[in-house]
């Protein structure tokens, strides 16, 4: 779209695309369903198997991936960089530092807070909703109920598609995207639904916040924080940092670690590997 002159105003040109990438993946995923996981949903495989198969299938893709784009960054990010700039936000208020806020961090923001709202609006509100709810609470007694797990099956796929190719869009606009940036973000995101409960969306999103938060607050340098907070004879010197940002890995595998040893099944009581 961007090489034929197709823009979206102010906003990214990918959002236009959004539409088409979510269709695609749709299609990847119920591929992916019908060769792999189906197999073992009819053996009524464990979890922690469905993990480890989920791990097979995310290598295949990557390489894919790789094969199709190339290894090099992917910036697709166009339209208005900043909402408002340091020097804008320094003439507004007089201040000596500067706050930036990019558009893309807002965009996230916002189509955040309105994809959690409408799948939870789904879960809870809809009938098709209620029967996902129920078939992963009580497989045998939704069976009973007339559910049907294929269509529950195949409609959970369609909504995982369309969120990952949101998040994905998202954080490509924010960031770059290349076919190794999974690997830097597996660790959060399983640590993230660990900690809040597997098979509960509200805990996902509560382990999101509670790794990110810890993560930052863990490696964050409050060297500038001092600075501003304690007198000028007791400035610190160094960085005043816990751990360096290379040791943020650390800070997710070590609150799984303890998640796993002291509350297994999370913070929301969802289902223990």
């Amino acid at each position: 779209m961007q090489a034929i002159g197709i823009s979206f105003g102010p906003l990214p040109t990918a959002l236009l695309a959004l539409p088409f990438g979510i269709l695609g993946c749709i299609a990847l995923v119920l591929l992916s369903d019908r060769l792999v996981y189906k197999f073992y949903r009819a053996q009524k495989a464990k979890p922690v198997i469905l993990v480890i198969v989920s791990m097979g299938v995310m290598f295949i893709m990557n390489g894919l991936v790789r094969f199709i784009i190339g290894p090099d960054d992917q910036r697709f990010a166009d339209g208005a960089r900043f909402i408002i700039t340091a020097r804008d936000f320094k003439e507004m208020t007089g201040l000596d530092e500067g706050l930036a806020i990019k558009s893309t961090a807002a965009l996230t923001v916002v189509v955040a807070i309105i994809v959690v709202a409408l799948l939870f609006w789904f879960l809870n509100k809809t009938r098709t909703g209620k029967s996902m709810r129920a078939f992963s609470d009580n497989e045998d007694l939704a069976l009973l109920s007339g559910i049907n797990p294929e269509r529950v099956v195949m409609i959970t796929w369609i909504i995982v598609a369309a969120l990952a190719t949101t998040a994905g869009v998202l954080y490509g606009l924010d960031k770059s995207f290349k076919p190794f940036t999974y690997f830097a973000l597996l660790l959060p995101i399983f640590a993230s639904a660990i900690v809040g409960g597997l098979g509960n969306p509200l805990g996902a999103i509560a382990g999101g916040f509670v790794i990110a938060f810890s993560e930052v607050t863990i490696t964050y340098a409050f060297k500038k924080v001092g600075g501003y907070l304690l007198p000028e004879a007791w400035e610190p010197d160094s960085l005043v940092q816990l751990l360096s940002t290379d040791y943020k890995f650390a800070v997710s595998f070590a609150i799984l670690v303890i998640v796993l040893l002291f509350r297994p099944t999370g913070l929301f009581q969802g289902k223990s590997l």
